[in-house]
C-alpha cells in the first residue's frame, strides 16, 4: 500500500531532511505535498526523482493525506495537528508541540508505545533519543536509578538561520569583524552557550525539560533526569556524556556485549588516541556511536559513557521516518 503524504516546514533543514529520508528508504509513496508558508510558498524542492512546488500548508486539503510529517518550524503546530487528524490523518510530530499526551517513540526502543495505532505520534527531542538508544540495551543489565547528562547540540538544531550565524562568525574573527548574535544570546563561534530554549521557574530550559521527561517515557520508568544542554560551534553532530546509575553492578564487559548486540548502535571504544567518535565523524550516518564507556568510580552501580549521532539523522529525521515505517509494518497507517 502506497500513502498520500505531506510535510509541513519541508523547505526547513529538519523538513528537508525528511523530505530526503522518505526518498532514500523508498517509503511507499502514491503522493507528495511539501507544505510551508510565508515566502517560502512557492519555492522548488525535489522528492527522488519527483519535483515540487511547496504549497501553503493553509490551504492543503487533509481529507487528501493519509500521513503528515511536521518539522521544526511549523506554524501553529497545534491547530494543524488537530486538523489533519480531524480529517483522518496520522501526525508524526518532529515539533514537540501538539499534543503532550502523544506517545514518543524510538522505534528500536518502545515500539510498542504504537499500540492501539495513535494518531498523533511524538519524536523525541534529539538528545533524549540518544540517551535511550545507549541506555536501552543496557536496562536489561540493571534497572535505571538516575541519569546525569550533559547534552553538546549543534546550531543546525536551532535552523538554517543559526548555521548562517556560526559560519559568519566564525570568518568575522579572522577579519576582525565582530558582529552582534541574532540567532543565539551570545555569540556561538569560538564559544559554549549553556542555554537552549526558555528558562523556567526551577532554572531548567525547555530543553533540558524535555529531555527529563521523554528519556524515562521512552525507557519505561521513573527515575529522575538532570540534564544541562549546551550549544556549542558545530554545524552537525550531536553528543551527550552520560552517568547512568543502576540497581546493582554492571560488569564493563556485559555493557559492551549488550550495546554491540543492540540494533541502530555502533560501538567504537578503544582506549587509546582516537579510539572514540566525534560528532564531525557522525555526519550522515545513520547510527548512534558509543564511546568512552567505562566505570564510573564516584557513584556505586554507575556507568559512565559518550554517546554521539548525526541530529539531523537519528536525532531527528530518520527517527520520525522509521516510526512511519512501524506504522506500516503494523498496518495502522491509510483510511
Amino acid at each position: 500500500m502506497s500513502y498520500r503524504i505531506a510535510v509541513a516546514a519541508a523547505p526547513g533543514q529538519m523538513g528537508r531532511e525528511i523530505v530526503k529520508t522518505l526518498a532514500e528508504r523508498d517509503f511507499p509513496t502514491a503522493s507528495f505535498a511539501a507544505l510551508a508558508s510565508g515566502r517560502a510558498v512557492g519555492g522548488a524542492m525535489s522528492h527522488g526523482d519527483r519535483n515540487l512546488v511547496v504549497e501553503a500548508v493553509e490551504r492543503h486539503d487533509w481529507a487528501g493525506t493519509d500521513l503528515l510529517f511536521m518539522a521544526p518550524g511549523t506554524p501553529a503546530p497545534v491547530l494543524l495537528a488537530r486538523r489533519a487528524v480531524a480529517a483522518g490523518c496520522t501526525v508524526i510530530d518532529a515539533t514537540g508541540m501538539s499534543d503532550p499526551d502523544a506517545p514518543v517513540v524510538v522505534p528500536e526502543v518502545n515500539p510498542g508505545a504504537l499500540a492501539g495505532n495513535p494518531r498523533i505520534v511524538a519524536n523525541p527531542v534529539a538528545g533524549a533519543i540518544l540517551m535511550a538508544m545507549a541506555l536501552h540495551p543496557l536496562q536489561a543489565l540493571g534497572g535505571l536509578l538516575r541519569v546525569v547528562a550533559t547534552s553538546l547540540q549543534p546550531v543546525s538544531g536551532a535552523g538554517r538561520d543559526a548555521m548562517d550565524e556560526l559560519f559568519s562568525q566564525t570568518r568575522g574573527v579572522f577579519v576582525n569583524d565582530t558582529a552582534s548574535p541574532e540567532q543565539f544570546t551570545k555569540p556561538i563561534a569560538f564559544n559554549l552557550i549553556p542555554h537552549i530554549g526558555a528558562f523556567g521557574e526551577d532554572g531548567r530550559t525547555e530543553e533540558e525539560e524535555a529531555i527529563a521527561e521523554d528519556l524515562p517515557r521512552l525507557l519505561g520508568g521513573e527515575f529522575p533526569v538532570t540534564a544541562t544542554c549546551v550549544r556549542v560551534p558545530v554545524f552537525i553532530g550531536q553528543s551527550v556524556a552520560v552517568q547512568a546509575v543502576f540497581d546493582r553492578p554492571i560488569d564493563e564487559a556485559e555493557a559492551r556485549e549488550a550495546i554491540r548486540g543492540a540494533p541502530g548502535l555502533t560501538l567504537l571504544d578503544r582506549r587509546d588516541d582516537g579510539g572514540y567518535v566525534t560528532p564531525l565523524e557522525t555526519v550522515g550516518e545513520d547510527p548512534v556511536f558509543v564511546s568512552r564507556l567505562r566505570a564510573d568510580r564516584a557513584v556505586p552501580n554507575a556507568l559512565a559513557l559518550w554517546c554521539a549521532a548525526d541530529n539531523m539523522r537519528k536525532g531527528g529525521a530518520l527517527n520520525a521516518v522509521q516510526i512511519a515505517e512501524e506504522l506500516h509494518r503494523r498496518g495502522a497507517l491509510g483510511r
